[in-house]
């Protein structure tokens, strides 16, 4: 009998030993489903900074009952909106029928102003379910506006206006009103464009860039040199700015002349007259290789000593020489003889009026005429008068 008992007594201790063993390793591997779950495919995301990251979010409702479930964020990094939203409708709370699901929409800003890195927060069914999400910057993003151009230096000539092509663009999350300013001496003129368009001011949405043309003139008179010219683009929050260089190899300009600045004078036909001319360089780059030549009225001819100048440098002048030869046909009256200089990149005129007077042979020959035809008259009367 005590055999028995002890028997039926190690049995009783086999078998819940037994039954433990089976809930240990059988409990182990059971998966018990939650009343309710949060679900979304896309638990890491990559971006760069300044984008947002949208993502769908399914509340399913395992039970037999209907679960009304709030739903909360936690762990979003300062600075990131976010919007959870649901049928179009910002949403707090939701309520789910038995075994089926509601969709959320999450939209999270990124901001950019953010440093490269993985950023976790956490989407909380409170009471049920919490849906951990990961968002990976790429890089370094700021909060900043550059101004920038492909060709910030371009050589030309006083006279020439040079022509910038900018980018404005906007590293911030709002939109930005730009005042565009230029710091350059008195007498330069600088204009902007934006949309082909002269403009003050140009509005830039957030992340964005817009295009601006640059207009910079330069005095006409002024020296060959290198200039800086600094130009400006600022809000109250932000701005940026960006230095242009303009190379300016100086203006051409010329003036021929007198001495005196006398532009006429007198001539015997079939005779020449020498004229002295000054040839000023009134620019402010020098001229190489200055040709003089005239345009004249038929068969009368000029030359001139010398023919060519070398080199004049801005500010100098030079003496030239002009003969004036009149037709031998030439009869009296006025004429007009155009004298040029002239190099590649300018040219000057001085027109001439020539006053042309009669020989004195010929006068003194008219005279004789004259004399022999009262001669000639006073014999008439003096032989047929007294008849």
């Amino acid at each position: 009998m005590r055999g028995f008992k002890k028997l039926a007594g190690t049995k009783r201790v086999s078998l819940v030993l037994f039954t433990l063993l089976c809930v240990v390793f059988f409990g182990s591997h059971t998966t018990y489903a939650k009343s309710v779950e949060l679900y979304t495919p896309y638990m890491k995301i990559s971006v760069p900074p300044g984008e947002s990251v949208d993502y769908t979010i399914e509340v399913i409702n395992n039970s037999s009952g209907i679960k009304t479930v709030d739903i909360v964020l936690t762990g979003v990094p300062d600075g990131w909106d976010h919007i959870l939203k649901s049928g179009g409708w910002n949403i707090e709370q939701i309520s789910v029928l038995p075994g089926e699901k509601k969709n959320l929409s999450l939209t999270v800003e990124v901001p950019l102003k953010v440093d490269k890195g993985n950023y976790r927060f956490n989407v909380v069914a409170r009471g049920y379910d919490l849906l951990p999400l990961t968002v990976t910057v790429s890089e370094k993003g700021t909060f900043k506006t550059e101004f920038t151009s492909k060709q910030p230096n371009m050589e030309g000539n006083a006279n020439s206006t040079f022509n910038f092509n900018a980018d404005i663009k906007n590293s911030t999350a709002e939109t930005q009103l730009y005042a565009l300013k230029a710091d350059v001496p008195r007498g330069w003129n600088v204009t902007f464009k934006a949309n082909y368009k002269q403009a003050t001011s140009v509005s830039v949405e957030p992340n964005s860039s817009s295009k601006i043309d640059i207009n910079v003139d330069p005095p006409d008179e002024i020296k060959a040199g290198t200039y800086k010219i600094p130009v400006l683009a600022a809000t109250s929050s932000t701005s940026a700015n960006m230095e242009l260089e303009v190379v300016v190899t100086g203006s051409y300009s010329m003036e021929l002349t007198t001495p005196t600045g006398l532009l006429s004078t007198d001539v015997t036909a079939g005779d020449e007259k020498r004229v002295e001319l000054v040839v000023k360089n009134t620019g402010s780059a020098d001229l190489k290789d200055v040709k003089l030549s005239a345009s004249t009225p038929v068969d009368w001819e000029v030359t001139f000593d010398p023919e060519n100048i070398d080199k004049l440098g801005s500010g100098e002048f030079a003496q030239v020489f002009a003969t004036i030869k009149a037709s031998n046909k030439a009869i009296p009256g006025d004429y007009i003889v155009n004298l040029k200089s002239k190099t590649p990149e300018t040219s000057s005129e001085a027109s001439f009026r020539m006053s042309v007077e009669t020989p004195m042979f010929w006068g003194w020959l008219g005279i004789m005429v004259i004399f022999m035809a009262l001669g000639s008259v006073y014999y008439l009367f003096r032989k047929h008068g007294r008849r």
